[in-house]
């Protein structure tokens, strides 16, 4: 089968390559944690709304790794700077939200249980498209960034004639392990939600960690490096 994939589709290591996608895919990001947090917060359509987000944001770094922008941007210190530091603010401008939503509910969820209960089931202060944020949030991820910077082009054989299939079926592989990931997310996060509902102070509790995770996110990306 790994002699077929080279020979098919020029990419080497294939199996290598699945495993190491998987362990990737299965880490926390910025990705992953919004579509959780939209699911518990919105639903399932909300969720899914946030994951085609991903899968397109996905999709534009892979075209720009098989372009050749990651060897631009190796080639490019500079650029490479500009783009992780813009990436770095806007990921710890959504934590800084995150925590100072989840600071306020924590401070209302003292109040009586009927008027906690109607907070709770009122419409969520993000009202935001799911798709557009997810989409920018996984254009910012650092995660995602060095993935397909520096993982995801060391599989494909530079002697193949037909590198863009290369990357085709590399990405698709990706993709799946990324659908199969978000869609547990999804439902969890639906499941969730009923908890939410009842505890708000576990609600805060869940939300300032989400949001310093991405915080925490922001900071790795600002400290990245290139290899």
């Amino acid at each position: 089968m790994n002699a077929f994939m080279h020979t098919a589709f020029g990419i080497t290591d294939f199996w290598t390559y699945v495993l190491g996608t998987i362990f990737i895919v299965l880490l926390p990001g910025p990705n992953s944690m919004y579509v959780l947090s939209v699911a518990a917060q919105r639903g399932v359509r909300a969720g899914y709304k946030g994951a085609c987000g991903v899968f397109l944001g996905d999709a534009v770094l892979m075209v720009l790794s098989a372009a050749g922008v990651a060897s631009l941007l190796k080639a490019s210190p500079a650029l490479f700077y500009v783009v992780k530091y813009i990436g770095a603010a806007y990921l710890g401008w959504i934590g800084f939200n995150m925590l100072r939503g989840a600071v306020r509910n924590w401070a209302s969820a003292g109040k009586a249980e009927r008027a906690a209960a109607e907070a709770a089931t009122a419409a969520p202060a993000d009202q935001s498209n799911p798709f557009r944020k997810a989409l920018v949030i996984s254009l910012m991820n650092p995660k995602a960034i060095l993935f397909f910077i520096s993982f995801f082009i060391q599989f494909v054989d530079p002697g193949f004639g037909y590198a863009a299939l290369s990357f085709l079926a590399l990405g698709v592989v990706v993709q799946i392990f990324s659908f199969l990931y978000l869609t547990t997310l999804i439902f969890v996060g639906v499941k969730l939600a009923a908890a939410f509902r009842r505890r708000r102070r576990l609600s805060a509790g869940v939300s300032s960690g989400v949001g310093a995770m991405f915080i925490g996110f922001g900071a790795k990306l600002a400290t990245a490096t290139l290899n």
